[in-house]
């Protein structure tokens, strides 16, 4: 499971690289390196559920409402909203 949101995440971001603007491309940026992680805490914990992946996620969205501006933090937000649905399907 780990490869195919592996895969996921980077034709994901290969999509926005190629066709999104400057914010699809910033959002993606930032959720790569969140996700990598995450992707590295479920190989560790055995767990490679989506509901797993959704746990571990959480904590990263919420640093990013604290760190981030408010309309950076839309984008962010928008963006994994559109990465979990494709690592879902």
């Amino acid at each position: 499971m780990l490869e195919k949101y592996e895969q996921t995440l980077e034709q994901w971001i290969a999509s926005n690289l190629e066709n999104g603007d400057d914010d699809a491309v910033f959002a993606s940026g930032y959720l790569q390196g969140h996700v990598a992680v995450v992707l590295s805490q479920l190989e560790d914990d055995g767990d490679e559920s989506y509901n797993a992946l959704e746990a571990k996620m959480q904590p990263c969205i919420e640093l990013a409402k604290e760190e981030l501006e408010e309309s950076d933090f839309v984008l962010v937000e928008q963006a994994w909203s559109e990465l979990s649905k494709l690592l879902q399907a």
